[in-house]
């Protein structure tokens, strides 16, 4: 049996590139979907068994391409996880309103035409899983995350919907909110007085979610929350 294949979205340097990671020592054959050219050559050089792929998952007819040169180059995914983000500071005053939709189209429309394109593969296989990434501000609107919590609002409703309508066929959907700041180069800057515990590692957020995708059947998740320890909820 040839090795099953993750498509991932939003591989970045964060928990894009250690799904990717995890996905491909896992066995897998790794797509990899970003815009930036540059990050996807060298994790294709990283890990013989992925392939990156240029894609702006706002834009249908891209989505479209890539997964035919998907299927065409590594096979039909049986895991898809909605990575890619828009996001946005600012309040219902101050944010452009362009930007709110310009959030909603990678948010919650790539995760839509996502799963429209690869959902009836899995189902005609009868498994399959599809996983978005969100945050707390898919359950909270605070005054500052106007430009883009209504966005992770919206897509974590969509992903629970495509969860009662493919769960019965035997696909596995789930929503995994993280509570936490995810230790980045720039994160890093930004809160440079938080010691290390304070920060949530990808890897460790990359495992939970092969470990989601992996679960039996008679014991699916669907809304998976993430925090450090110390972390204040």
């Amino acid at each position: 049996m040839p090795d099953p294949v993750c498509l991932i979205t939003g591989v970045g340097p964060g928990t894009g590139s250690a799904l990717a990671r995890r996905f491909a020592e896992g066995g897998y054959r790794v797509a990899l979907l970003a815009r930036s050219e540059e990050r996807l050559l060298a994790l294709e050089k990283a890990l013989p068994n992925a392939k990156g792929y240029r894609c702006d998952v706002s834009d249908p007819a891209q989505i479209e391409a890539v997964a035919s040169a998907v299927e065409r180059d590594l096979g039909s995914p049986s895991v898809v996880v909605h990575n890619a983000v828009g996001g946005a500071f600012g309040t219902f005053r101050e944010i452009d309103p362009s930007i709110l939709n310009r959030n909603f189209q990678v948010n919650t429309m790539g995760l839509l035409y996502l799963a429209r394109r690869f959902s009836p593969a899995m189902v005609s296989a009868g498994k399959g899983a599809i996983v978005a990434t969100g945050n707390t501000s898919a359950l909270r609107g605070k005054a500052a995350f106007a430009g883009f919590a209504p966005t992770k609002a919206a897509q974590r409703i969509l992903a629970e919907a495509m969860a009662r309508e493919l769960g019965p066929q035997g696909v596995h959907v789930a929503y995994l909110v993280i509570d936490a700041v995810i230790d980045l180069e720039w994160t890093r800057k930004r809160f440079h007085d938080r010691p290390d515990d304070f920060f949530i590692q990808p890897s460790a957020i990359a495992e939970e979610i092969w470990h989601v995708v992996h679960q039996d059947r008679s014991a699916w998740s669907f809304n998976v929350e993430l925090r450090p320890f110390k972390e204040n909820w």
